[in-house]
């Protein structure tokens, strides 16, 4: 004989398995980017280990590689997000040709950093929202000098605004779309869900993700 639940255990049992659902793992992203570019772009998301970095296919490796660190979610969106915005030309280049001052930075090479970062953030905010997950903006630069991100913050949502004015990049609005879909997130996508106040500094939550890979 089936045991009945009482409506309380009933709502915590549907909550329980909402919350499963809308678990962030890096698998899925894994599986959602390869079925989305790998075919046109010979291109997949990989997790990695300490440092993420962008390779390109070669004699070892026949297709390209955006390798991500440790599995965290967040570090996936931000390589894709960077992927997105690079050209032909670049991405047959190791990390797309750029080379950044490491973490340690001090105030001005902080400030040229920030300013290459706008972009990409502004893309991984977005991706943040479509699948629906929070968004840690990420000025980097841990044991440099400290700074104010304020304007780093501002300077992102700005882009974000810019692009939901005049168009994403080609390759990140179809992975919105891909993740939205995945996530159940209503499009477009709109300012309102672009709020300065709910963007955290990295670091200010936990120092790791937890990282899901089921």
């Amino acid at each position: 004989m089936a045991m009945l639940l009482s409506p309380f255990f009933v709502r915590i049992r549907e909550n329980y398995c909402r919350c499963l659902m809308m678990m962030h793992c890096y698998s899925d992203l894994i599986h959602l980017f390869e079925q989305t570019f790998y075919l046109e772009y010979n291109t997949k998301l990989v997790k990695g280990g300490d440092e993420p970095i962008y390779l390109p296919a070669n004699e070892l490796c026949p297709y390209h590689q955006i390798v991500f660190a440790h599995g965290y979610f967040a570090s996936a969106l931000h390589e894709i997000a960077h992927w997105c915005l690079a050209g032909a030309a670049r991405r047959l280049l190791e990390d797309f040709g750029y080379w950044y001052v490491p973490d340690g930075r001090t105030a001005e090479q902080q400030q040229v950093f920030e300013q290459v970062e706008i972009k990409p953030q502004a893309i991984e905010w977005s991706f943040c929202v479509a699948a629906n997950k929070s968004f840690n903006v990420s000025a980097d630069n841990l044991s440099g000098e400290a700074g104010d991100t304020t304007n780093f913050k501002r300077n992102v949502h700005s882009q974000v605004q810019y692009y939901l004015q005049h168009g994403f990049p080609p390759r990140a609005q179809k992975f919105i779309q891909v993740l939205a879909s995945f996530y159940q997130v209503s499009l477009p996508l709109s300012i309102g869900q672009f709020t300065l106040d709910c963007v955290t500094n990295d670091k200010e939550l936990d120092d790791k993700e937890i990282v899901a890979d089921v």
